[in-house]
């Protein structure tokens, strides 16, 4: 995701996988390249404790992210020391929670990988759509 919570990329797997075994897979599926930052600009990953493996943070560095690997109490407490920082991790959650809103994909009726993994581009195409502000009103269907 990105810092509005429109998905990059995705990859599809059983749900016996864990999500730290497929962060390179995720990282390599990245659709759209981001140009070289300058000098000053780099890239940051937010992630949960779960990523906080060696294995987890090399390729996070071997991809040239930044990692932020947080868990959800120390983030807690860093925004009870100073309530305007905002929360990193709640973009997740809410991109986690707009593919939930199409209904064909919170229960996997799917039998074909290919078609699951289509299903989801398409939601994740009409997420980034409705990010991009518009000059004319477009109705949502």
């Amino acid at each position: 995701m990105d810092g509005r919570g429109v998905p990059l990329s995705l990859v599809v797997t059983g749900a016996n996988a864990n999500d730290v075994t497929q962060i390179e897979a995720v990282l390599d599926a990245i659709v759209v390249k981001r140009p070289a930052p300058k000098q000053r600009r780099f890239k940051h990953l937010c992630a949960d404790a779960g990523y906080r493996g060696k294995g987890a943070m090399a390729v996070i560095l071997a991809h040239g992210y930044i990692p932020h690997v947080v868990s959800r109490k120390s983030e807690a407490a860093q925004k009870k020391r100073d309530p305007k920082k905002k929360a990193r991790r709640w973009v997740v959650e809410a991109c986690h929670g707009w593919f939930n809103r199409f209904r064909k994909l919170l229960v996997r009726y799917e039998k074909l990988e290919h078609t699951f993994l289509a299903l989801n581009h398409l939601a994740a195409a009409i997420i980034a759509l409705r990010k991009i502000e518009l000059p004319v009103n477009v109705i949502y269907g």
